[in-house]
């Protein structure tokens, strides 16, 4: 059986570790490879890469890992690792995969892509030169509730889709009080962090997924939390905005989306996208979806006399889960690993980060001079 060795850099933080690591790879390593078409199997073997040692060493015994390194550029030497994959911190990754890419590495990267979008055409024209596979992270469109939503808008269930609204967020802990549940670099834009950087980029995907291209954008970033507390328990300015409230524009869509860390939830799922169409409307989140179509739509009339008598969340019905939902991210590594194997491109590759790299840029210039930006795109 032929192995993929995979060089794994960055996952001893909590995504990289256990969304790529332990959920995706360790999985298929452990189900006994990756089934292709044909019925082959081609098998994975992860190569750790990471500043800290002690971490690498440790997450190597625990999960029977063969190999773990500090040094990047040793690793990438070795070309029995043909894949490289990034889930370091946004500021870190434009510098690995350019040296990856000269590697003649196939490139597999978390997302943000790069910090600006110049920088993700430098990246994207490093990987068109180098001819191999890449891929951006688009877990989101994998997930059951999207998929369903997906089912949805290809079989005409909406009609004319009208206008979408989407809320997204938690409450992430200062750090004083309780710890933060997210690593304090997102709240620190010299580190790469923001809610527009780190989120624009998904709803970029997901937008086109479904809706379409975006046109337009009006946002509004902000700083809600001014100071927080690190790992450490030290203070820090919060210098990276925490939420972004914007109207996107997709041909005569209009789509609301807020995205908050300093929010509480007060919804069934973490995120939740409603959809509203001619003839019918959804509500999804991460893994459920309702319906309501305009044969079930109650009629309510407006009486601020009297109190609703109408239970409204009764009124929809949920889209059962008539297929095996896997997990988001094993999905789309299983889909580029039979790329790679077939030598054919990725249809989420470095370009479509890019846009979602152009939609970051026109909603921060879209919030800095407050007006509507018009997105002209230079991608495909």
């Amino acid at each position: 059986m032929t192995t993929l060795r995979i060089i794994m850099n960055g996952v001893t933080g909590r995504m990289g570790y256990r969304q790529h690591l332990v959920r995706s790879i360790l999985a298929i390593r452990d189900d006994g490879g990756l089934e292709l078409p044909d019925g082959s199997r081609v098998q994975v073997e992860p190569v750790l890469v990471g500043r800290n040692h002690e971490k690498l060493a440790e997450l190597a015994a625990r999960h029977g890992i063969a190999e773990f390194t500090t040094d990047l550029d040793g690793a990438l030497a070795d070309d029995t690792a043909a894949i490289y994959f990034d889930a370091q911190v946004t500021s870190e990754r434009k510098k690995a995969i350019l040296k990856a890419l000269s590697a003649g590495k196939h490139v597999y990267t978390e997302k943000p892509l790069a910090e600006s979008v110049e920088e993700g055409f430098e990246i994207a024209e490093a990987g068109a030169a180098a001819g191999t596979v890449n891929g951006v992270v688009h877990d989101k469109i994998y997930l059951p509730g999207l998929v369903k939503l997906r089912r949805l808008v290809d079989s005409g269930f909406f009609g004319r889709i009208l206008s979408v609204r989407g809320e997204f967020g938690y409450w992430v802990f200062e750090g004083d009080l309780l710890p933060a549940q997210r690593p304090s670099w997102n709240y620190r834009a010299a580190d790469g962090g923001g809610m527009v950087l780190d989120m624009f980029c998904h709803w970029n995907y997901v937008f086109e997924h479904l809706f379409g291209r975006v046109d337009s954008v009006y946002a509004r970033a902000v700083t809600h939390i001014p100071e927080r507390w690190d790992e450490q328990g030290r203070r820090y300015a919060a210098t990276a905005d925490d939420a972004a409230y914007a109207i996107f524009e997709i041909g005569d869509t209009i789509v609301q989306m807020n995205s908050s860390w300093a929010v509480r939830v007060d919804r069934k799922e973490l995120v939740e996208f409603q959809v509203d169409g001619t003839h019918g409307s959804a509500v999804a989140g991460l893994f459920g979806c309702r319906v309501q179509p305009r044969v079930r739509t109650p009629k309510p009339v407006w009486n601020p006399d009297l109190p609703t008598d109408q239970d409204f969340r009764s009124q929809w019905d949920e889209v059962p889960d008539n297929q095996e939902f896997g997990n988001g991210f094993r999905a789309q590594w299983e889909d580029y690993l039979r790329d790679v194997v077939a030598g054919r491109p990725h249809p989420y590759d470095f370009m479509s980060a890019v846009r979602g790299l152009e939609l970051v840029e026109a909603g921060l210039r879209s919030s800095a001079e407050g007006r509507r930006v018009t997105l002209e795109s230079r991608t495909s």
